[in-house]
């Protein structure tokens, strides 16, 4: 979720906690001074546990490698050679698929300490234990590994299909409803963490031969204090496998400083970082070009908007800089919440989405560089480009058309003003709704009959600074088409972190946060390697309530085709999986959980003494700056 932009430092070497804050024309060449488009949350947690945001996951991602398998710069999943020195795998007779991994010997986190099978095993019990769902980590091994479940609940002491063999070889047994996987190789995209570090003293991988746990007191009252000094820490006591060291991190200034860790393998093809420093900051939307020509930062990554990527193409023209531009495999959108308020009736998110003129808007936005998607995919990826023609014969395009949004809003029962009287212009549409779609709807009027109307008036959380923000404001709340056809939308501006902890509806922030508030949100999403939807559409509430269906949308073949789409299929079968995803991406466009506004280009501007730095979707900053090196 990017294009979120803000501040810059001034001049100061801090040296009592490390940070290095850099003025105009200072950086040193081969160092990177990454001005980021989105701020830093500061959660460093294993594979977004509990959080997700874009920078956050490039930081762990710098300081945290060594998975067995892993992608390509084709963003197709190959073993890890660095790690795995052996990779067996075998279906068994009660379709369960069992694979054992040999790790090499001699790897090392940053503080020296050894690298065993314990280090790959804790992770995956973890993420089989009420422990870690109750610490509100969002982990939901017990549905894949053998044994899961009853761990998970209890009556179970270990997790019979994870086994420790010997201190350097393992195996993971996955359940049978789980396999064949169209991306199998993922099942053992295992990475190690040091227990030590993110539990604490006392605890320790075994098996006994019933299965692997973690004995000790393993409780949430043990390890969280350990576990909320780990997600944060910046500190050198810091434990991590990466190529990068996180030396510092400054909170107030959304800060973080990185050097390498001399005690890195290397990755998969046995690279090793040379760029010695990387530091990482907040970037102001409003000045980052200014910024960029006279030094605040010198890497602009993934330029979205259109102008801004004119901009860079002048900054490039005069000197100083190189650059690279590729599809992006994502799409920014509006997306909804829909158990609560208007948005819950389909009728609603298709109305708004034939107020709002895409065409004119991806245009406006991305200056040629994007264009319009009709579904939950972006021009980068495969799936695409694949089925690019059939996409565009098939799927409803929701053409800007203020009349027909005024006529699905009347088929749909909001013929009623604030009175129960028939709407008439000037004022809110109102429908008459029953008490379980009234819910806690802030904006309700009951009559005195007792009839409730719920107005249509949609709440809508805009994060600060955001180009996009301001155009749909323009362009939809704001529009003259939107008051003609009776609906109110009012733009809410807040942080990109507020705005997160309203749409996971987190609790442990707040608790006004874990009230439905907001039914419209604008936000982008990049995807993974691995298109796996599965479980974004569950409608088991327990899944729900650990970030699972943030969409709210309770639809039981939306759930069903995310699930067929990846789950029993072959990896070599594309095919089938082709069919799976046209069918879940028609049924996507027809129920209309998000409005996709534009799938665009992107650009990224680097110094022009980095050699070597390469860039698209799947192959990112965190992965492209390892081939780089500093221009004689």
């Amino acid at each position: 979720m990017k294009k979120i932009l803000s501040l810059v430092l001034a001049i100061a070497m801090l040296l009592s906690v490390g940070v290095v804050a850099f003025a105009e024309d200072t950086i040193e060449k081969g160092t990177i001074v990454y001005g980021a488009s989105t701020e830093i949350g500061g959660d460093f947690a294993p594979s977004a546990w509990w959080t997700n945001n874009a920078t956050d996951k490039m930081i762990r991602d710098l300081t945290n490698d060594y998975s067995v398998t892993t992608t390509n710069q084709g963003g197709e999943y190959v073993i890890n050679p660095t790690v795995c020195a052996n990779l067996d795998s075998v279906v068994n007779d009660d379709g369960t698929k069992t694979y054992t991994v040999t790790i090499n010997e001699g790897l090392v986190y940053n503080n020296g300490e050894a690298i065993t099978a314990k280090d790959f095993l804790w992770p995956m019990i973890f993420s089989c234990s009420s422990v870690a769902t109750d610490t509100g980590a969002k982990l939901t091994g017990y549905l894949t590994y053998v044994g899961g479940q009853e761990y998970y609940d209890g009556t179970a002491t270990a997790v019979s299909g994870i086994h420790l063999i010997d201190d350097y070889t393992y195996s993971v047994t996955i359940v049978a409803d789980k396999i064949p996987y169209f991306y199998d190789l993922a099942y053992v995209a295992d990475a190690p963490f040091s227990i030590k570090y993110w539990l604490g003293e006392g605890l320790e991988v075994k098996d006994d031969g019933e299965g692997a746990y973690i004995a000790g007191d393993f409780t949430k009252e043990n390890i969280e204090k350990q576990l909320e000094y780990a997600r944060f820490n910046a500190g050198e006591d810091r434990v991590s496998a990466g190529p990068y060291n996180l030396i510092a991190f400054d909170k107030a200034a959304l800060q973080a400083t990185f050097t390498i860790n001399e005690n890195y393998a290397g990755n998969f093809e046995g690279q090793k970082p040379s760029i010695e420093k990387i530091v990482i900051l907040r970037a102001e939307d409003a000045t980052w070009a200014d910024q960029l020509k006279t030094g605040a930062f010198n890497f602009y990554d993934t330029i979205t908007d259109g102008d801004d990527i004119n901009n860079a193409m002048d900054i490039v023209e005069a000197g100083g800089f190189g650059y690279t531009t590729f599809d992006r495999a994502g799409y920014g959108m509006i997306n909804f919440q829909c158990d609560f308020g208007p948005t819950q009736f389909k009728a609603v998110r298709h109305a708004i989405a034939k107020l709002l003129d895409r065409n004119e808007f991806a245009n406006t936005f991305c200056k040629g560089w994007g264009s319009v998607v009709n579904g939950p995919y972006g021009t980068g990826l495969w799936q695409f480009q694949d089925a690019e023609e059939w996409l565009e014969l098939s799927l409803n395009t929701y053409e800007y058309d203020p009349n027909g949004a005024v006529e699905l809003l009347v088929n749909d029962g909001w013929i009623y003003d604030e009175t129960g009287a028939e709407w008439t212009e000037g004022h809110i549409r109102h429908k008459k709704v029953t008490a379980a779609e009234a819910g806690n709807y802030a904006h309700n009027v009951t009559l005195a009959d007792g009839t409730i109307l719920m107005p249509l008036i949609i709440e809508w959380s805009a994060s600060d600074g955001n180009p996009v923000s301001e155009l749909l404001n323009v362009m939809l709340a704001q529009g003259e088409q939107t008051a003609a056809a009776g609906m109110q939308i009012n733009q809410n501006v807040m942080t990109f972190t507020e705005l997160l902890n309203y749409y996971y509806r987190d609790a442990s922030q707040g608790d006004k946060y874990a009230v439905p508030t907001y039914g419209m949100y604008n936000l982008a999403s990049n995807f993974n390697p691995a298109y796996d939807y599965s479980y974004e559409w569950t409608l088991d509430p327990d899944m729900m309530a650990q970030g699972y269906n943030l969409n709210r949308l309770m639809n039981q073949s939306l759930d069903a085709l995310s699930m067929n789409m990846v789950y029993g299929v072959e990896s070599d079968d594309v095919e089938t999986y082709m069919t799976y995803w046209k069918a879940f991406v028609m049924l996507w466009n027809n129920e209309l959980p998000q409005i996709p506004l534009y799938s665009n280009v992107y650009m990224t501007v680097y110094p022009d003494w980095l050699e070597g730095y390469e860039q698209d979707s799947f192959w990112e900053f965190q992965q492209a700056i390892l081939y780089c090196t500093v221009a004689e």
